[in-house]
């Protein structure tokens, strides 16, 4: 059987290869500029090189098994890419003016408009599910001072 090249998995491929280079750059960067320190003592380098190692290895668990896999090339879907940009829009512009939770919320609802499953109900259910993840992991976990709701005048 004869390999077609332009048929491989070229997005599993591409994309498992830049996770892998940006994960190496990272872990690369944090050696080489930081101390890593000891297990007991761990330096300020030690948690970016951890981390940069596993995105490297994630990367490459992406890429090489679609080195063996076949594809055709995926459909581009301009509605879902626009969607995407229109929710990083909206979260930017509206983080400080409406707060972390509207804007988190609104943000998901935009991206979720070209879902191609039909009906409001899911998507405010997960828009609320990620808004409460998004309070949890930043407001209360790490204790970032953005505001959770709209100030008022």
């Amino acid at each position: 059987m004869q390999r077609d090249p332009m048929h491989r998995d070229w997005p599993d491929i591409l994309g498992g290869l830049a996770l892998a280079a940006i994960g190496a750059a990272a872990a690369g960067w944090a050696l080489a500029q930081y101390d890593i320190g000891t297990l007991r003592r761990m330096g300020p380098g030690f948690f970016p090189a951890i981390l940069g190692g596993l995105l490297t290895v994630l990367g490459l668990v992406v890429a090489l098994p679609a080195l063996r896999r076949r594809s055709d090339a995926p459909g581009i879907e301009p509605l879902a890419a626009l969607a995407v940009l229109a929710a990083i829009l909206v979260f930017g512009l509206g983080l400080f003016r409406i707060g972390l939770v509207a804007a988190t919320a609104a943000a998901v609802l935009v991206a979720s408009l070209p879902a191609p499953r039909p009906g409001w109900g899911w998507r405010l259910a997960l828009a609320a599910a990620i808004a409460l993840l998004t309070v949890v992991v930043f407001g209360l976990g790490l204790r970032m001072s953005l505001p959770l709701w709209p100030r008022l005048p």
